[in-house]
C-alpha cells in the first residue's frame, strides 16, 4: 500500500448507488493519488443499474459489495466525504479523519417513470458524480 496516497471514504445511505460511483470514479481517475473507499450507515447491496452504467466507462463493479461504516470505524481517512444529506446527518466522527466534505447528489434509485427514463437519470448522477470528482480532487 502506498502511504503517499491520500485515502478518501465515501458515504452515503445504503452504500448503494452514490457512494460506489463515487470510489469507483476517485479510483479509475486518480488512484495514483488517492485510495478511495465507500460505506454506507444503512447497507443494503449495490444496485444492478449502477453496475450497468459504470461499465459503460469501463469501469467493472460486480465484485464490489455495500459495507456498513462499522468496517472502517478505526481507519485513518484524508477525506470524508458525504454524497447524500442523510449520510451528512448520521455520519458518526471519524477520530482519524482530516477533513469531511459534503456533496449532495439526488437518489436515482427513488426516480419514477419508464426504463428508459430511470436509465437516463442514472446515467446522469452518474455524470454529475465523474465530473465533480473530476474538479474536487485534481
Amino acid at each position: 500500500m502506498n502511504s503517499d496516497k491520500k485515502k478518501v471514504l465515501f458515504v452515503c445511505t445504503h452504500n448503494a448507488v452514490r457512494s460506489q460511483i463515487a470510489e469507483a470514479f476517485l479510483n479509475h481517475i486518480y488512484g495514483d493519488r488517492y485510495m478511495a473507499f465507500s460505506a454506507g450507515s444503512d447497507p443494503s447491496q449495490i444496485d444492478p443499474i449502477v453496475i450497468m452504467v459504470m461499465q459503460e466507462f469501463g469501469i467493472d463493479l460486480r465484485d464490489y459489495k455495500s459495507k456498513g461504516l462499522d468496517v472502517f470505524r478505526y481507519d485513518r481517512f484524508d477525506y470524508v466525504v458525504t454524497v447524500c444529506d442523510q449520510a451528512q446527518e448520521t455520519c458518526p466522527y471519524f477520530p482519524e479523519g482530516h477533513e469531511r466534505i459534503h456533496k449532495s447528489f439526488t437518489d436515482p434509485a427513488k426516480f419514477q417513470g419508464s426504463p428508459d427514463e430511470v436509465l437516463k437519470e442514472y446515467r446522469r448522477i452518474r455524470d454529475e458524480i465523474n465530473k465533480w470528482i473530476e474538479k474536487e480532487f485534481i
